[in-house]
């Protein structure tokens, strides 16, 4: 077996700030996991409102993981201002998701190097993410970009 050249290396990832015209494919992201197929989908409505808001909102952003063209990861990121650690910024990383038949390939590792570059560049300090206890995968790559399980999260529905 020779080495890939030039010609025929795999695509990169690249990452870059999502746009309104991606918002199918994220949708579909979204959907594309155990736990976001029964509440993710359907109509983009609400997903473009949110959408709006979030671009209206310099403390958030949507990021989109492209390769060979597709999209096929993303995650939200948060900037907040902080009291606490004597007044902290603080980046929350959420909804991150890979396309479920290229996980391993690279793409959760770019989003997140360009999610903690972005963060570093707002004047965060600190860099927190939740997952539900489900996902032991999501978990261990979590720990293996040094993360570490500190905390215990809890949610509250509202009616």
């Amino acid at each position: 077996m020779t080495a890939p050249t030039r010609d025929d290396a795999p695509p990169a990832v690249t990452v870059r700030e999502a746009r309104i015209e991606d918002l199918a494919a994220i949708v579909d992201l979204l959907a594309d996991d155990p736990l976001g197929a029964g509440r993710e989908g359907g109509d983009l409505a609400p997903y473009a409102a949110a959408f709006a808001r979030m671009t209206a909102d310099p403390g958030q952003t949507q990021a989109v993981a492209e390769l060979g063209g597709q999209v096929v990861g993303t995650l939200q990121l948060s900037v907040i201002p902080s009291l606490t650690r004597r007044g902290t910024t603080r980046a929350q990383i959420e909804g991150v998701r890979t396309l479920s038949t290229l996980r391993g390939r690279g793409i959760g590792e770019a989003l997140f190097e360009w999610a903690l570059r972005r963060s570093r560049e707002r004047g965060a300090s600190l860099v927190q993410l939740t997952s539900d206890v489900t996902r032991g995968n999501a978990h261990r790559f979590y720990e293996h970009l040094g993360f570490t399980p500190s905390h215990t999260g809890f949610k509250l529905e509202l009616p």
